[in-house]
């Protein structure tokens, strides 16, 4: 249905929301609005953004640190400068900081290893200041652990079951585990709940090292000492302070209203730290035991085993935990409608220099405003209240934004949509991810913003990409039919557009749009980056290797910009209700055959959440009719618009983390980073748990019926 849109609305001669190239959907006015982003495109500078980078990377700044105030106070004087409502709000914290971090190897005798070996490579003018904290898990436990390593590939819950299977036993034993695949603090938790003593995660140079090119300072790729520190917290239970869910951590809140750390369920009960390549490779050379299955095999020079043993090691963490107090920067633009807000965010805070994160997000969203700024100073005024952030101890849980979103709820009652960006530049690939109902409207932001690199805009350069790795891949599945007889796979109809993603987690949209219910988006532009997290993510890196020339920056901002404004003085709000509804149905489609499998002849019927979805979609379809007219209450259809969203929460949550709300998105309890789709019945259906899974369906069909209903009330 979707192909004929644009024919029929040319046919019913309505251009407000015509699909063509460089539409800007929701305007009645769409020279006048061509002609404010021009005016705001013409300010973002490249030189600019890249003295914004040096300031905020010139010394290691990490959560809670007089450093973390320090670029707290220069972003709210450049919100300042240009025109912007700024205040630096406050928030007290549970964070830990290390005063002892050793891993030794005890045996084999004669083999010897002390870490973490310091982070060093040739020519590296950030890697010695004293500032830069040991690598370190936040949210780890303190304690002393000795025993024999068992290696345990990804950490994953299968990777567990594997090890169980060639009777390998993990308990009491300290588990080696790899970066990559899912969230570190989902690694450290199986390895809980397996029984583990302690975790080390290591960085392999198959996944982000020598493997992939050439090693910093040669190359983008992780030199053999880089250390990828992290936050463990598990934020799949929930983010944010550990001791407050749901509640935000103000500064004079009592401790009686906070959950002891030793009783949250996002704090870890396991002690974890990470380890460089060059400090594993001796741990995992002297393992024994079986081979590893061959997908298990990094890309050290031996053959991986599992263990357990003879490698043996003594682990001694010291963390001293404390309140800590943190700094978020809120600038607002007050617009003319009172009732509607368009909120966007970055956070600051980083594990050491944090160039790429989250700073080249910083450094996009401080152009960003001070085009915003140029347009205030020109008389402009938005319709819709604009409100940007930049969020503090993000690295820790995602904490400054959930706190202060938890502060806010009732206001935030108010935001029709969230706007994310955090790694904004790793280099010169655009990407996206969305919730449905913004996937089109991302794709025609990236239209109406010039390209860094390449002809034409954002959105071209985009496709011509996405377009030449779908003819790649055509070739080869071609070369592949060609020596087995097999059948080319058949293309998705619906990839004939540039993909946007979905949300899962592991970044500042998660308590707007997975807990408060705000569509959100989330942008970036990617590259070769293997420094995450270590002491190399420093300016020298990011000149050498990201956006030499800072174009990409000023790319970036003008997306986010453009988000913005977009969003901000739309007539009508630009949500796509109906295809949101067609992914949902193929979301159903895949679980119920995925139930079918899981519970045979006994599989729960999905025929009512069926029908939800369809109802969801035909009043989706109903609306969008509505939006491409001009609409004699515009006020009554945003607000039906906002509503549909909000409908999709489940009052009570998810099972066994009722922090997560939204009924089709969340975190994987055991990805952390990736989203599961329709996650009560996923969930469910993966535990094995056919009573789960019957109740989550009328959960989910309530959920589809409620919005539907919402989206039927706008006649």
């Amino acid at each position: 249905m979707r192909s004929l849109r644009p024919l029929l609305f040319l046919l019913l001669a309505l251009p407000l929301f015509a699909q063509t190239q460089n539409q800007i959907t929701g305007f009645r006015d769409t020279a006048a609005q061509r002609a404010l982003d021009e005016k705001f495109l013409a300010v973002p500078d490249a030189r600019l953004a890249e003295q914004h980078l040096k300031t905020l990377t010139s010394a290691p700044h990490i959560a809670g640190s007089p450093e973390d105030k320090q670029t707290a106070e220069y972003v709210a004087q450049k919100f300042r400068e240009s025109g912007l409502d700024t205040k630096i709000v406050e928030f007290k914290v549970w964070l830990n900081w290390p005063l002892e971090v050793s891993v030794d190897l005890t045996a084999p005798a004669g083999v010897k290893m002390h870490g973490p070996t310091p982070e060093h490579v040739e020519g590296d003018a950030y890697q010695d200041d004293k500032r830069v904290l040991p690598a370190m898990n936040g949210s780890s436990m303190s304690g002393d652990a000795e025993a024999d390593v068992v290696y345990a590939n990804y950490g994953r819950p299968e990777d567990f079951q594997k090890l169980k299977e060639m009777g390998i036993d993990v308990r009491g034993k300290v588990v080696i585990v790899r970066y990559g695949a899912n969230y570190r603090g989902v690694k450290a938790y199986d390895a809980q709940l397996a029984g583990a003593a302690a975790v080390i995660i290591y960085s392999d140079p198959i996944d982000d090292g020598y493997f992939k090119g050439d090693a910093y300072p040669k190359g983008p790729w992780r030199p053999a000492t880089a250390v990828q520190r992290g936050s463990i917290e598990y934020m799949s239970m929930y983010p944010g302070d550990v001791t407050t869910p749901s509640l935000a951590s103000v500064p004079d809140l009592p401790l009686n209203e906070r959950t002891p750390a030793d009783k949250a369920a996002a704090q870890p009960k396991i002690m974890c730290t990470p380890l460089s390549y060059h400090d594993a490779e001796p741990i995992l050379a002297n393992l024994r035991g079986p081979a590893t299955p061959r997908e298990w095999q990094g890309a050290l020079p031996f053959t991986y085993h599992v263990g357990p043993g003879p490698a043996r090691v003594k682990m001694r963490l010291r963390f001293q935990y404390a309140y800590r107090t943190i700094w978020d920067v809120i600038g607002t633009i007050p617009g003319e409608l009172p009732n509607e807000t368009v909120v966007a965010g970055n956070h600051r805070d980083a594990w050491t220099y944090g160039a790429v994160d989250p700073n080249s997000g910083t450094a996009a969203m401080l152009e960003t405003v001070h085009g915003l700024g140029v347009l205030l100073k020109s008389g402009w005024k938005p319709k819709r209240t604009i409100v940007i952030g930049s969020w503090d101890a993000e690295e820790w849980g995602l904490i400054g934004s959930t706190e202060w979103s938890e502060q806010n709820a009732k206001p935030l009652e108010n935001a029709v949509a969230y706007f994310n960006t955090d790694v904004a530049v790793a280099g010169p690939h655009f990407g996206a991810s969305a919730v449905p109902a913004l996937k089109q409207f991302v794709r025609e932001v990236a239209q109406a913003v010039p390209a860094a690199k390449g002809p034409g805009s954002v959105y071209d350069v985009w496709k011509a990409t996405r377009d030449k790795e779908e003819a790649q891949r055509k070739t080869r599945d071609r070369d592949i039919a060609d020596i087995t007889g097999s059948q080319l796979r058949v293309p998705n109809a619906k990839s004939a557009d540039v993909p946007v993603g979905d949300l899962g987690s592991g970044s500042d949209y998660t308590p707007f749009f997975q807990h408060l219910g705000i569509p959100a988006t989330d942008v970036t532009s990617g590259g070769d980056y293997g420094v995450y997290h270590s002491v190399f993510d420093n300016f020298s890196w990011f000149k050498m290797n990201a956006d030499p020339d800072f174009s990409v920056e000023k790319q970036m901002a003008g997306i986010f910009g453009i988000e913005i404004l977009h969003m901000a003085q739309a007539d009508v709000l630009p949500f796509d209700y109906e295809s949101y509804g067609g992914e949902i149905s193929q979301y159903i489609d895949t679980a119920e055959k995925k139930a079918q499998k899981q519970f045979g002849t006994q599989a729960p019927s999905f025929a009512a959440v069926r029908e939800a979805a369809k109802r969801f979609t035909a009043a989706g379809k109903a609306i969008g009719v509505a939006q491409h007219q001009p609409p004699a209450d515009p006020a009554r259809l945003n607000a039906t618009l906002h509503d549909a969203e909000h409908a999709l929460l489940i009052p009570e949550g998810l099972p066994k983390r009722p922090w997560f709300k939204h009924s089709i998105y969340a975190p994987g309890e055991f990805t952390g980073y990736a989203a599961v789709v329709i996650p009560g019945v996923n969930e469910g259906i993966d535990a094995n748990d056919l009573a789960r899974t019957t109740k989550q369906l009328d959960v989910l069909a309530g959920a589809l019926n409620r919005a539907a209903q919402v989206l039927e009330s706008y006649k």
